[in-house]
């Protein structure tokens, strides 16, 4: 990087609930979020937003005529950019409202679009809304409208890096000197049964079952046990986004002084390496030579699967050598949110480096804690090997 970019406030709702203060209170202890609900007709595992804030997210779709028909996925990127924005300071009344805004989604409007898809299905016909409240521009454009902002929105969807990669946007258009500020993030609202029927599909799933040879109560999400015999990944919803500075007024909550981006030839849709190429030629270009030896934790893709686990801590080992730092991911407590996912990530590194506290998961090997936390190595990777680091410090 040419020089640092400033994040000065990050915003999330999840599990965890709707605050770092709640977020942190949540890894501070080893119970997972996981529980299983019904989804369709079946009882699935799932990471739900706590009642509260669905109350907020309802009252927040009640609030106006033209967010009553908008996807939940729109919804929570809205809840979460009007919170991030009020702890950066960013007005809508100055000239704050020239900020930017990318926020991606792996699945997009999915419950929507199931809705008026079986809704074709049956008539043969279907709603006037059913094309605009299910393009993929949605979020970006709803979050702008509401935030009354002047500035570029862009969106995307890279799968599960897909937070990571408005994060590289966000930074790109500040250090070409385009904007000095943006906001950036994902959301996902992925629990409607044909998207969890897609990933049963693909037998990556976690069953009604501990699949740990030796069964541990609780986690049905078993990311980072590299002994697992079954896939156990998990679908969770959120939204999460943070506020990009140039620069910083001594409030940062955190600094990016490396990225990595990178993506391996594909040998079936949703193929990774062994040994996972792409990720450690993202790691190798986020730590240049500088900070190769100066990482203290890295934040895992990790999401529960055997292959994709093992893939990473494998590049892992081979781009820290001997020096491996502490490792930790948080798709066990919260389960995965796809293309939210990688922004909780950096939520996670954010709260680790303000408390100098390594979070680990309970039932992985042992880990020396990290004496001090100054440097956070984050990852996310998604289908098509499309891999993103990124690097904070303090």
């Amino acid at each position: 990087m040419k020089e640092p970019v400033y994040i000065t406030a990050i915003s999330s709702i999840s599990p965890l609930g709707n605050s770092l203060e709640q977020a942190w209170e949540n890894y501070k202890n080893d119970d997972t979020q996981l529980k299983e609900i019904e989804i369709g007709d079946k009882k699935v595992w799932a990471g739900t937003l706590p009642e509260k804030v669905s109350d907020e997210i309802t009252a927040l779709k009640n609030s106006d005529n033209k967010y009553t028909n908008l996807d939940e996925s729109v919804l929570y990127a809205m809840y979460a950019s009007r919170k991030a924005i009020e702890k950066a300071g960013w007005s809508i009344e100055s000239k704050d409202v020239d900020f930017g805004v990318n926020i991606g989604s792996s699945r997009g409007a999915t419950a929507l679009f199931e809705k008026f898809h079986k809704e074709f299905l049956k008539d043969d016909s279907t709603s006037t809304l059913a094309s605009p409240t299910t393009t993929l521009g949605n979020i970006s454009s709803w979050v702008a409208h509401d935030l009354k902002t002047k500035g570029p929105e862009i969106s995307h969807s890279i799968t599960c890096s897909t937070a990571l990669h408005a994060m590289l946007n966000g930074i790109a258009w500040i250090q070409s000197g385009m904007a000095t500020k943006f906001l950036v993030g994902g959301s996902e609202a992925p629990l409607t049964p044909f998207t969890i029927a897609q990933m049963k599909a693909l037998k990556i799933y976690s069953n009604n079952k501990n699949s740990h040879p030796e069964p541990v109560e609780g986690f049905p999400c078993r990311a980072f046990d590299l002994d697992k015999k079954q896939n156990t990944m998990v679908l969770g919803e959120a939204a999460s986004v943070a506020c990009l500075e140039k620069e910083s007024s001594g409030e940062a909550l955190a600094k990016i002084i490396g990225i990595g981006y990178a993506t391996e030839p594909l040998t079936h849709n949703v193929s990774i390496s062994a040994d996972a190429k792409c990720f450690q030629d993202a790691m190798a270009m986020a730590l240049g030579d500088k900070y190769r030896n100066s990482v203290d934790v890295v934040v895992m893709h990790a999401p529960g699967t055997i292959k994709g686990d093992l893939s990473e801590f494998k590049a892992i080992k081979k781009i820290f050598c001997n020096k491996k730092p502490f490792l930790t991911t948080n798709k066990w407590k919260v389960g995965h949110t796809f293309g939210a996912s990688g922004m909780l990530s950096v939520e996670m590194a954010i709260l680790m480096l303000q408390n100098n506290k390594a979070i680990s998961v309970p039932f992985a090997e042992k880990q020396q804690n990290p004496k001090s936390i100054k440097t956070v190595l984050v990852n996310a990777v998604g289908f098509g090997g499309n891999a993103v680091s990124i690097l904070l410090s303090k």
